[in-house]
């Protein structure tokens, strides 16, 4: 089974027609939706008929219980403690579709423990940096990542974010990385290019690295060699990446889990990833 660990949020999407009029009034379109790249992927994945966990925790509140209800709508099985306040992030979709955002995380970081019955049967563990650079999540995923590898289950890391990495130190995270040796890092063009990635390697520790770099192609690197070069699937009038990324790599795990080459998985990972690209408008 895979299982996803980290943040189940609440995303109020602004789409912007144009720059924020400072000091006044600007035009937006408004959404609310379920958010935070963990649950993203859950839900993704849950969408092509796998079985998925999501481990985290929201709060003790009218939206924690709502988005519990979210997950098992979609499918996953959900593990969720309630405690506190449910996270909230404000995305602001740019008119060319990039996204600025706006974190208030809340009950999801302070995750401290996990049941043993919640990580038993998980084959693949997927774990955004976004569990990895605060605490206590941060402890609590790395010791779920132990327990995983000891029953022989495979680990995804996905690097998240360029702002997170350089506040959590670029040293730093790269011998998280090493340590935690992941089957899988992704990671997008701007990510890879803080850790200094080349077109002869991927990360350290990581068996397998994939930069994603948008409408570009993907490639995958192992063990120092380029492995793969696939490329995207052309998207008409993107309005919002939120997601997409995390699609990709949901389609990508549930390929590789299914016995899928790289190039065929990340292929998957590309087809998901235009769903998303083409789903979300104002």
């Amino acid at each position: 089974m895979l299982c996803c660990l980290g943040d189940v949020i609440e995303d109020v999407v602004v789409w912007l027609s144009s720059d924020i009029a400072t000091g006044t009034d600007t035009a937006v379109a408004i959404h609310r939706r379920r958010g935070g790249s963990a649950a993203n992927v859950a839900v993704a994945a849950a969408n092509t008929g796998t079985g998925v966990r999501f481990i985290g925790r929201v709060g003790s509140d009218a939206i924690g219980r709502s988005l519990i209800g979210d997950l098992a709508i979609a499918g996953v099985d959900a593990r969720v403690q309630q405690q506190g306040r449910t996270g909230t992030i404000v995305v602001l979709v740019h008119p060319g579709g990039e996204r600025s955002m706006l974190p208030d995380r809340a009950a999801a970081v302070e995750l401290d423990t996990i049941a043993d019955a919640d990580l038993a049967g998980v084959t693949w563990l997927h774990v955004p940096a976004y569990s990895l650079v605060v605490e206590p999540l941060g402890a609590t995923s790395q010791a779920a990542i132990r327990t995983v590898r000891q029953s022989g289950g495979k680990v995804s890391i996905d690097a998240s974010s360029s702002a997170i990495i350089e506040e959590f130190g670029v040293a730093r995270f790269s011998t998280m990385i090493d340590a935690l040796k992941p089957d899988v890092l992704f990671c997008n063009a701007d990510e890879g290019h803080i850790l200094a990635m080349t077109d002869s390697r991927g990360a350290k520790g990581a068996d397998l690295t994939i930069v994603k770099n948008g409408e570009y192609p993907a490639v995958a690197y192992s063990r120092g060699r380029l492995v793969a070069t696939v490329p995207a699937i052309a998207v008409q009038d993107v309005r919002d990446t939120t997601g997409a990324g995390d699609a990709f790599a949901a389609g990508f795990i549930v390929a590789r889990m299914a016995g899928i080459d790289i190039e065929g998985a990340i292929t998957a990972g590309h087809r998901l990833a235009a769903e998303v690209l083409t789903r979300y408008s104002p």
